[in-house]
């Protein structure tokens, strides 16, 4: 794959597989991504007072959704040593967590899997999933006056201006790179508004038998009702880098986006660069050797979330970790590394405690429904599109890390969506929430 973004662009961007030639120029990042307001920080307390007394940690459901297996819905955490296998770290927070093999659906570990919480803007890759083979990358947009005022307060942007002309690539950019709530809401206009973006997403997580999710707002900002599960994030982040755009979009590390346009000179640009620290490093976050994306999160009521996809000696593991109470700093990332690590190290010395279910329709072999029935907690996604020959050969563009990560999850990934749905003949039957 070349430096360019996929499709047409005009501003350049590097991806994860460039980026250990600019790794030295990562080291003032932006800051985390926030699909909401910031988490703020506890006033001090006065002189003489009584250290405060930490608030207790709510306790997971006694009963959770079984979906890939009833193990996955057990309070706890979840995993089967078998000899020579590592324990899990020590050093884990997370509400939920889940580490799955990318290919063949084993999961490897997991900790309240199906635990309904506030997603935050990991939202954001349904979203993708659901919109991405919608919209023409060429395709362009004009931002209309009002299109933008029911962005939540404190929301993360990306610079969109009203009055403005920006790509379908553009906006994706930004949706990825710097997690913007604007760039959302104007895909979902031009997608025929933010109600019907909400419904079709809703249908696609039922597709994708993401039972756990309920979507309210598209671009993860907290609302009443909006809940996801470490097991749902990971199985839309599955989906979604089946799309070799997807995958392209989000192991990008920087890129030049549109500013704003002035009568008779040329547009100018200013760079962005991803949230995901994971791909990009800094203030005490090492960059994760084979990452290869997703997203990540922050809002008030989410606290942090991480989805994360790295390869290592051939092998690709999916990992998710929701809302750590750890006062380290960017918890979220150090967690999901060290899950990383573990299931590394572990892969096949552990035996799974259930499975990333397959798409409704690649158990009935019909094409996903548009409407499908929806009872209680449901949704869909259609099969993401094979990788492209590109994003096979990234691995000789890259040398090595990320850029080698890109290219194996690239055909790991294709495969899963030519029919890998099929030849793992181990799917779990759905046995309900």
């Amino acid at each position: 794959m070349s430096a360019q973004a996929p499709g047409a662009g005009t501003f350049s961007n590097v991806h994860a597989l460039k980026k250990a030639a600019v790794a030295a120029a990562t080291a003032v990042l932006l800051p985390l991504a926030a699909a909401g307001p910031a988490l703020a920080a506890p006033p001090a307390a006065p002189p003489g007072a009584p250290s405060p007394q930490p608030a207790p940690q709510p306790k997971p459901p006694a009963r959770m959704s079984t979906v890939g297996g009833a193990r996955l819905g057990v309070p706890g955490t979840q995993v089967d040593l078998a000899n020579g296998a590592p324990v899990l770290p020590k050093e884990l927070s997370g509400r939920s967590w889940i580490v799955a093999d990318a290919e063949s659906g084993d999961v490897l570990a997991a900790h309240n899997a199906h635990w309904r919480l506030a997603p935050a803007s990991t939202m954001k890759m349904l979203f993708a999933d659901t919109l991405l083979p919608k919209l023409p990358k060429t395709r362009r947009h004009l931002v209309a006056s009002g299109e933008l005022s029911r962005l939540g307060e404190g929301s993360s942007l990306v610079g969109i201006k009203e009055k403005q002309t920006y790509t379908v690539h553009d906006l994706w950019l930004g949706v990825f790179l710097r997690s913007g709530n604007d760039a959302v809401h104007a895909l979902a206009e031009m997608n025929g508004g933010m109600a019907k973006t909400v419904r079709e997403m809703n249908a696609r997580a039922d597709e994708l038998q993401a039972l756990d999710t309920d979507v309210v707002t598209p671009d993860g900002y907290d609302a009443p009702g909006q809940v996801s599960s470490a097991y749902d994030l990971t199985l839309i982040a599955r989906s979604g880098m089946q799309n070799a755009d997807f995958r392209a979009y989000c192991s990008t590390v920087r890129t030049q986006f549109p500013g704003e346009e002035t009568p008779g000179k040329k547009r100018p640009t200013f760079e962005i660069q991803n949230t995901n620290r994971l791909l990009t490093g800094a203030n005490g976050v090492a960059p994760y050797k084979g990452i290869a994306g997703v997203k990540n999160g922050t809002t008030t009521h989410a606290g942090s979330t991480f989805t994360g996809v790295a390869e290592r000696g051939g092998r690709v593991l999916l990992v998710t970790v929701m809302n750590p109470s750890s006062k380290e700093p960017y918890a979220v990332y150090k967690e999901s590394a060290r899950l990383l690590d573990w299931g590394f190290a572990a892969a096949g010395k552990v035996r799974p405690v259930g499975q990333l279910v397959p798409p409704r329709s690649a158990r009935t072999g019909t094409a996903p429904s548009a409407s499908p029935a929806r009872p209680d907690v449901n949704r869909p996604n259609t099969t993401g599109e094979a990788a492209e020959a590109a994003v096979a050969g990234t691995a000789k563009a890259g040398s090595g890390g990320a850029g080698t990560a890109l290219a194996v999850v690239a055909g790991v990934l294709a495969a899963v969506a030519g029919g890998a749905f099929l030849i793992n003949r181990r799917w779990p039957a759905r046995k309900g929430q």
